[in-house]
């Protein structure tokens, strides 16, 4: 089996076209058979070789890998259509001997007219064969006087076209409706179900897997595989994205491209293994599913009908499960981008400011969605600020309570007698000071947040003080941000408050 996935590269990779390049890396993956790359890329006023690149990339991101494609080639290149013109001009002039092409003339002005006139009377908007009646001499002239013309298919006369399809089942067009397409537009570039027709032929794809706006191009392309001498491909039509309001999933739903998922910190296992669920189902409960297992499971006849709906919350749950399994060593890695752009490491952190990284950040990583929202979370560590503290309306009504400033006071003692904390340093900690004041539960452990973190709340204080002296012990050469530590904090806290 030969799949393909054929993007064209005018902009970022939409998490809808990365469903479609998934389900047909599944699909082959899973049978045994070629992915096939191929770039549509002869819109040349939009196609940029940088989007090329980034869909590239991205694709690798998400973990697909292909075949044949214009970065590998592969026995059935180019695989560019813009490399493959003169095939496209072979292919029309064969079709224009034969009398199945012919050259259309009509100008834009026309064929809008033509159409609006289709409108209002309710007739199928079709092109009206202006041209198809041209006798060769009249076209030559023409020609020779340099009109510009398009090049349309002269579609045979049918009662309907009929195919079957993976996902829908027979599917069957009236040929009413079956307008004679341009096949080669009046600067000499091939249209869209003309090349694919001529490139899926030629690449031997067995499988056209692909999105729903495209079963209603078929018709006219199992037309031109049967002028052309070409068997068709079985077909695959996928239910569009959408989002959550049954909508076509659009900008106004947040992140839609994979690399705006990608720079926000979701996890390329994540995503895949997301998108493979929206609008297939492994057909059990199981909704965490390492690529391994999507490719022994993935079956394109198990595809839905149904449009599948992209939840961001769901992607959320599922990119918390798979952060949550992450590596100490490859959260690390993940993470310290974040913390740069936070201003909380250097451009180049050493091997023990990016183990502290790794380490503060597998204490955020259950309480977040994505390795974005980590530094966030940590931001007490690297912006301890007293004043900020109490310029809280709220902190500062806490820590003027008679019980509190007690124990605020005890606990800068305590810690200045102490070395840096640890867990159990933490333990002997809060027993001196629950000792000295009488004072326990949250009586006891809120001014120590407090004085501590200079937060009202967040990350257990058990796991949030080891991290504050670990930070504290870093050298400034590890390229970590200086961290204050413990006995510091409640220091200047106490002083701040008139307590020492």
């Amino acid at each position: 089996m030969r799949f393909r996935f054929a993007p064209s590269p005018t902009g970022l990779l939409h998490v809808g076209n990365a469903r479609t390049a998934l389900f047909n890396w599944l699909a082959a993956r899973g049978s045994g058979g070629s992915m096939v790359l191929r770039i549509e890329d002869t819109n040349a006023e939009h196609s940029t070789g940088e989007s090329e690149a980034r869909i590239l990339e991205d694709l690798r991101w998400m973990g697909m890998s292909w075949d044949e494609g214009p970065d590998l080639g592969g026995p059935f290149g180019p695989y560019r259509q813009s490399e493959r013109l003169q095939t496209y001009q072979a292919y029309s002039d064969e079709l224009l001997g034969r009398g199945t092409a012919y050259h259309c003339f009509c100008s834009p002005e026309q064929l809008e007219a033509d159409r609006r006139a289709a409108v209002a009377t309710g007739r199928p908007v079709r092109y009206a064969g202006t041209c198809r009646t041209l006798s060769g001499n009249v076209v030559r002239r023409r020609l020779d006087a340099g009109e510009s013309a398009a090049i349309r298919f002269s579609v045979p006369e049918v009662d309907k076209v009929e195919f079957h399809d993976l996902v829908h089942g027979t599917v069957s067009f009236s040929g009413e409706v079956i307008g004679d397409p341009i096949i080669v537009r009046s600067d000499g570039r091939p249209a869209y179900n003309f090349a694919v027709v001529v490139d899926d032929a030629l690449m031997e794809i067995s499988h056209v897997v692909r999105g729903e706006d495209h079963i209603s191009n078929t018709p006219r392309q199992l037309l031109l595989y049967e002028a052309l001498g070409f068997s068709p491909p079985v077909f695959a039509h996928l239910s569009l994205v959408m989002g959550p309001d049954r909508t076509p999933l659009a900008k106004r739903h947040g992140a839609t491209s994979v690399a705006e998922f990608r720079t926000r910190g979701y996890l390329p296992e994540a995503l895949t293994n997301y998108l493979a669920l929206v609008g297939w189902s492994p057909g059990a409960d199981d909704e965490i599913l390492p690529i391994e297992e999507l490719v022994r499971r993935f079956r394109i006849d198990d595809v839905g009908q149904r449009a599948g709906v992209f939840d961001p919350e769901k992607l959320a749950w599922v990119n918390r499960n798979y952060l949550k399994a992450l590596s100490p060593s490859r959260l690390a890695t993940l993470a310290v981008p974040f913390f740069q752009q936070a201003g909380f490491a250097g451009a180049e952190p050493d091997g023990g400011g990016t183990v502290f990284l790794g380490y503060i950040a597998a204490l955020a990583v259950g309480a977040v969605d994505r390795l974005e929202q980590i530094p966030e979370r940590l931001k007490f560590l690297f912006e301890f600020d007293v004043a900020e503290a109490l310029s809280d309306p709220e902190i500062r009504r806490e820590v003027e309570g008679s019980e509190a400033r007690r124990v605020i006071a005890v606990l800068a003692v305590e810690l200045s007698a102490r070395p840096r904390l640890d867990a159990e340093g933490f333990l002997d900690l809060k027993a001196a000071v629950q000792n000295e004041t009488g004072c326990k539960g949250r009586a006891l452990f809120h001014p120590i947040r407090i004085a501590l973190t200079g937060c009202g709340d967040g990350m257990e204080l058990d796991r949030a003080v080891p991290a504050i002296d670990r930070g504290a012990e870093m050298l400034s050469a590890s390229g970590v941000r200086t961290v204050v530590g413990c006995r510091e904090r409640a220091v200047a806290f106490a002083a701040a408050l008139g307590l020492s």
